[in-house]
């Protein structure tokens, strides 16, 4: 026996004494001299008396040694490893110790021997904890707290919560030992030496009356120390001395922990508690908190590894194990981070533990996830979502005798779809929405067949479906608008979750919609794919992207179907021109992708590769049906050729299509290179011009034809180019084109003409577009000034000639007289007496059409006012003289396609004669409420054109008139407007709103007799046409007073409400608006107005309503909220809060004394606003009436008069009655505490539910016996 063993006596008691919590220096004398080789003898030696007869306490006794000095000294070595700056070979000691001790407890006789000691024991157990260096693990934290924040695109704040695992943040002195790699190997010999002493004893001494020792087993924190290559063995008959890493000697301790030798069930609950954390990927600092680790494939494998162990011992103690197995299922779910990648791998987890659990008692616990998807917790409710899709990658289940009956329905795949997926689609968190349909989405991307079928169910007749989800309508746990499966059709749900508010949930719903279509569970219709194209132009950059892949996945999916084609063009081409630069590159890459690339030489051609049969099916609708996307197309071309796309060998591909099947397509992508390129094969362009002149060519590609030939006319020699144009003008002169094709001639023609002196261009315009000029000018004379002209008029020719007319003029203005002006003009009167050449001057006042009834068809007029807007574009004096026959057409001229020309020429005449056209713009702006939609719609876009351009401003009447839109009869009308204001006016002029919102009041409810606003000049037929006075139309006022609300700032919502009190309420206070009929509407508006929440400012909103995205957590948004605090207190000070009590509170207590004298009905207004400040300005209100006490408790009772008179009527109301249509809301007292004002706003809603119709609380967050989930501890 070594020296060192034997210790003097007093040094041993005094050890023994402190419980082996400290000990004393070792004597110098009696210090280990060879370091660990001492401790490695003596093991060796005592190894063999774990299985000898021979007593190695006799032993001892021979020698003299004694058991307690042993036991001392070994723990003085124990002790020396705890110190953070304990030495390598301390540290080696300490492990060499630990094990000695260890294996001393497994020899026979050492209960007898009194060996064991529960804190020596202890802190045996946890040298591995105090000697492996912790720099590696502290390294490994840090890691993951960056790895954590950096998680996803935007993080959140943390946020700590009891049930959920929070970072250890304890900030530690690094350590000052350095350790090498030598060191590292050695001290990892002492570990293993430790574990491996550990499992000898557990198979000899049992811990069954030690349970808090079983506790500090550390084996779980040893299932990650180290990586094991291949797959880990789990088994009981397996040789200690045989194992080689520590993973595996870890859950071999794990299992024997398992056994009855160590305890009763409580064992097998330890062990599961221990697991949980490995498989959360979670472990224990020092503070005992669980710590994040970074999902590393270590990790993940370590994850893996503790999911198969569960595995093994349910396998192996079957029956025993499930209720321990369903606890840590529970526990799983519950302490589940709300991070992706964590749920994701969690839901993998219990999905395949599930699997070890007989059918009863999965379907057992399908249900408990169930109630568990509807806990107030976002978290809780992601997670359900995330097991459903990993059960739904598993077989189905099928019912055998063992299940209850009641059971059976948790087994199917079709409940997971349509109760857990499907039935979270209107959660009251955007996020649980979103996500909800992501996993739709997901489930018909699943091999299964299962997923598909079921959603196919939900997509087909709701009556069909009706009778299978009678657990649906519990699901929802919102409050708002969204209703029972039974009662809303599934599709119209899906179409509203796309125009959804949160950005997330759209993003969500354009999957599912893409999955629904490309799996054909709803059908490929124009309404379906429209919902898609649409959204690439959404206000949101990432929703835009979104829809775009979706369209190039559906048309992969579907590269034959025409509408899929139609949708995909109508939505890629025009994002070409987006104002964000990454949505334009998205749609070049996928223009480039599907279109540009495809392009081979027609020797290559077949029908039979989809991929170029699809590029020349979308060319051929981009020349056919979608022609109207020809100028974004045109701008993809424009930035491919600054990046050289466009190759010799694309452009002969192209030009070998011309004279095939395709040569419609190949003519258009030549329109739109030709210019971009430098050389081509001039020859074929010629030989097909000739085709075109000699033969019957389509309209579009004869257009395509005449730009490519404008396009190259530089490159072509005099006496080519003398050859085109004689071509074109006989052309021209015979009158029989298309007017897309004329125009395309003419500007093919003076593209052939241009020279480099500007003078020599200008006299070959003269010369053959005055020929043009010429010829209409006679043969409309010939049609106007012949008696027998008009009856035996051909539409179509006068037509042509009046487009020529004025397409031709537009490059020869000097070749224009003033018999053409009034040949054009006759053809809008058709008065012969007022056509004399002598007439110059017409009567301003009088539209064109009331000179004399016009004898000409509504198409000839119309082309005839599109002309003369021509000519007026060249001569300032015909734009003056004719602007005010106009401007009293769009009065009274009946035809829809006159007026309809007519507002664009006066919008064009803007541009160029600004300050001329400006005092018409009152008449452009009466059409915003024409009886054809068309002219509105179409008055709505070019207004908003100059607006933008500033060539109009908002003055008089057009701001109201605008607005007004917002309530138009048709919905795709109100929606262009709303775009317009919101995302191109408003982001130009931010103050727009707020500076005409007071002026609103009174102009749409037609009221003149304050001395500021509602001033403008108008006619009485504008008034009528623009009024929203009434009762009847009251609804449609509050529309715009929400719409303009919504979008103010908390400065500009703060300052209309004094502005509302000063020049409104005042006004009637002071007697300057008499409180009549009309000023009464108008003084009950104003207060319906000040009670919507849309007014009220965000810091004070957002504490009453609070939870409207999501729902009242516990702690959940704690330092989310704070920081939101700290923002508000920023706008809403108290000396704002004080300023507006101050200076609303007397005007209403003026105002109400003034009604109650005249018996005013908006007193009930009044009192409804008054009660509702009492809520959001309850301290200040105080304050203002404490130095009047008497007044205080006049206005107390005459609100709690009210309130009684409020529910009395509500007591007889029909759940019918709409209170948002600006009334005053509801309210009732909730406590009375002492204090004068305390009353809660509760909504009309809340009144309703309340007196009418009470409905069952909502779910709320179960505790923990509700939910049988059974605490580990």
């Amino acid at each position: 026996m070594p020296k060192i063993f034997f210790a003097p006596a007093g040094w041993v008691d005094a050890v023994w004494d402190f419980e082996f919590t400290e000990t004393e220096p070792l004597d110098a004398a009696i210090v280990i001299k060879n370091g660990s080789k001492e401790f490695k003898t003596l093991y060796s030696h005592l190894l063999p008396y774990m299985t000898d007869t021979e007593s190695v306490w006799t032993v001892f006794g021979d020698n003299g040694v004694s058991v307690k000095s042993l036991v001392a000294v070994l723990s003085y070595f124990v002790l020396g490893g705890k110190s953070k700056t304990a030495s390598v070979q301390q540290r080696i000691s300490a492990l060499q110790a630990s094990s000695l001790y260890l294996l001393l407890l497994g020899i026979p006789g050492s209960v007898v021997n009194k060996m064991f000691h529960q804190i020596l024991f202890d802190t045996c157990l946890n040298t591995v904890s105090n000697c492996w260096p912790q720099s590696l693990v502290k390294k490994r934290k840090k890691d993951t707290l960056k790895s954590s924040q950096a998680d996803g695109k935007r993080s959140k704040p943390y946020r700590k919560d009891d049930d959920e695992m929070d970072v250890d943040e304890d900030e530690e002195q690094d350590e000052e030992v350095h350790f090498s790699p030598q060191d590292l190997l050695k001290i990892r010999e002492g570990v293993v030496l430790l574990v491996k002493s550990l499992l000898r004893l557990l198979l000899k001494f049992p811990l069954k009356d030690e349970p808090q020792s079983a506790d500090n087993c550390m084996f779980a924190k040893l299932t990650n120390f180290e990586p094991v290559i291949g797959e880990l063995s789990f088994g009981a008959g397996q040789d200690i001395d045989d194992m080689r890493t520590m993973p595996e000697l870890a859950y071999y301790g794990l299992w024997l922990l398992c056994s009855s030798n160590h305890g009763d069930e409580k064992s097998l609950r330890r062990v599961f508690h221990r697991v949980l954390y490995v498989i959360l990927m979670m472990s224990k600092g020092e503070s005992g908190k669980p710590s994040l680790m970074m999902a590393t494939q270590a990790v993940l494998a370590a994850r893996d590894q503790a999911i198969g162990f569960v595995s093994y011992v349910v396998d192996e103690l079957k029956e025993p194990a499930l209720p321990f197995l369903r606890i840590l299922l529970q526990h799983i779910s519950f302490r589940m981070v709300d991070k992706t990648d964590y749920r994701t791998c969690g839901a993998q987890a219990v999905a395949k533990l599930l699997a070890k659990m007989p059918c009863g008692d999965y379907a057992s616990f399908i249900k408990w996830l169930f109630d568990y998807s509807r806990q107030s917790k976002v978290a809780y409710r992601m997670f359900a979502l995330d097991v459903s899709m990993a059960l739904l990658e598993q077989p189905e289940r099928e019912a055998n005798e063992d299940v209850d009956a009641e059971l059976v329905s948790f087994l199917s795949h079709r409940f997971l779809v349509h109760n857990m997926v499907f039935g979270r689609r209107s959660d009251a968190s955007p996020t649980v929405r979103g996500h909800a349909l992501t996993c739709l989405a997901q489930c018909l991307e699943l091999p299964s067949m299962n997923g598909t079928r079921s959603i196919k169910e939900l997509f087909s007749t709701s009556a069909s479906l009706s009778h299978t989800h009678l657990h649906m309508h519990t699901i929802e746990i919102t409050n708002n608008d969204h209703a029972s499966f039974e009662s809303k059709d599934t599709m119209a749900l899906l179409k509203r979750r796309v125009s959804d508010p949160k950005t997330n949930v759209r993003k969500c719903a354009l999957q599912a919609m893409m999955g629904l279509l490309k799996h054909n569970v709803i059908m490929l219709s124009e309404g379906n794919l429209t919902v898609l194209s649409e959204r690439t132009r959404d206000p949101a950059l990432s929703v835009k992207k979104k829809a775009l892949q979706c369209l190039m996945d559906l048309l992969t999916a579907h590269p034959e179907n025409s509408l899929v084609q139609k949708a995909w063009l109508r939505g890629v081409v025009p994002a070409v021109v987006d104002a964000e630069s990454s949505v334009q590159e998205k749609a070049l890459e996928c223009l480039e992708q599907t279109i540009l690339s495809q392009v081979k030489s027609h020797g290559s051609y077949s029908y039979r590769d989809s991929q170029q049969t699809l590029t020349w099916d979308l060319l051929g609708l981009l020349c056919d049906h979608c022609q109207d996307l020809g100028r974004y197309f045109s701008r993809a071309f424009t930035m491919w050729s600054k990046q050289n796309k466009f190759t010799a060998a694309f452009i002969n591909n192209l030009i070998s299509h011309t004279e095939a099947e395709h040569a419609a397509g190949a003519w258009l992508l030549l329109s739109k290179v030709a210019s971009s390129c430098p050389r081509l094969d001039y020859g074929k362009i010629l030989d097909a011009w000739d085709d075109l002149v000699r033969s019957n060519v389509t309209v579009t590609t004869s257009c395509h034809i005449l730009c490519v030939i404008g396009d190259i006319g530089e490159h072509l020699n005099e006496d080519t180019k003398s050859r085109i144009v004689e071509d074109i003008i006989t052309w021209l002169k015979s009158f029989e084109m298309p007017l897309e094709v004329i125009s395309a001639s003419v500007e093919t023609l003076c593209r052939l003409g241009k020279a480099e002196a500007v003078s020599d261009t200008q006299t070959f315009l003269n010369q053959h577009c005055g020929e043009l000029v010429s010829v209409c000018e006679a043969y409309l004379s010939g049609v106007i000034l012949n008696e027998n002209g008009a009856q035996n008029l051909n539409e179509d020719l006068v037509v042509k000639h009046l487009y020529t007319l004025g397409v031709a003029s537009l490059h020869c203005p000097s070749k224009v007289g003033k018999r053409i002006v009034l040949l054009v003009q006759s053809v809008l009167t058709s008065s012969v007496e007022q056509q004399s050449e002598g007439s110059e001057e017409l009567a301003c006042s009088q539209p064109l059409s009331q000179f004399k009834a016009s004898s000409m068809p509504s198409s000839v007029r119309a082309h005839a006012v599109i002309t003369l807007g021509k000519l007026c574009l060249q001569h300032e004096e015909l734009t003056r003289k004719y602007l005010p026959a106009f401007a009293r057409e769009l009065e009274l001229c009946s035809e829809l396609a006159v007026r309809s020309n007519v507002v664009v020429v006066m919008c064009d005449l803007c541009v160029r004669y600004t300050n001329m056209v400006d005092r018409y713009i009152p008449n452009v702006s009466a059409c915003l409420r024409d009886k054809e939609p068309l002219i509105r719609k179409q008055t709505l876009t070019m207004l908003t054109n100059l607006l933008q351009e500033e060539f109009v401003k908002w003055k008089g009447s057009l701001f109201f008139r605008f607005i007004a839109v917002l309530v138009d009869s048709d919905p795709t009308i109100a929606s262009l407007c709303e775009y317009c204001l919101v995302h191109l006016l408003l982001k130009k002029n931010p103050v727009m709103f707020s500076q005409h919102f007071i002026e609103c009041i009174f102009h749409f409810n037609s009221y003149e007799k304050h001395k500021t606003y509602n001033k403008f000049p108008q006619v009485a037929s504008e008034k009528a046409k623009f009024s929203l006075k009434g009762a009847q139309n009251k609804e449609r006022r509050f529309t715009i007073y929400r719409f303009l609300l919504v979008h103010f700032t908390d400065a500009q919502r703060f300052n209309i409400t004094i502005k509302i009190s000063q020049n409104i309420l005042a006004c009637f206070v002071d007697g300057e608006l008499p409180l009549d009929g009309d000023g009464a509407v108008v003084l009950a508006e104003t207060f319906g107005i000040l009670s919507l929440k849309e007014i009220k400012l965000s810091a004070l909103s957002g504490a009453a309503g609070a939870g409207g995205d999501e729902p009242q957590e516990d702690e959940q948004m704690a330092m989310a909220k704070a920081v939101m605090q700290v923002a508000q207190k920023k706008v809403v000070s108290q000396v704002q809060k004080k300023v507006f009590i101050e200076s609303m509170i007397p005007i209403i207590i003026n105002l109400k004394s003034m009604l109650e004298q005249k018996r005013s009905p908006v007193l009930k207004d009044l009192m409804g606003y008054l009660q509702l400040t009492m809520q959001d300005y309850r301290s200040e209100v105080k304050e203002f009436f404490a130095a009047d006490e008497q007044l205080a408790v006049e206005m107390e009772y005459n609100l709690k008069m009210y309130e009684k008179e409020m529910e009395a009527q509500m007591a007889h109301c029909s759940l019918g009655g709409d209170a948002a249509s600006g009334g005053t809301p509801c309210l009732r007292p909730l406590r009375h505490s002492g204090g004068t004002f305390d009353y809660v706003f509760d909504g009309m809603l809340g009144v309703l539910q309340r007196c009418v119709s009470p409905t069952a609380p909502l779910r709320g967050a179960l505790r923990i016996d509700e939910l049988n989930i059974l605490p580990y501890e």
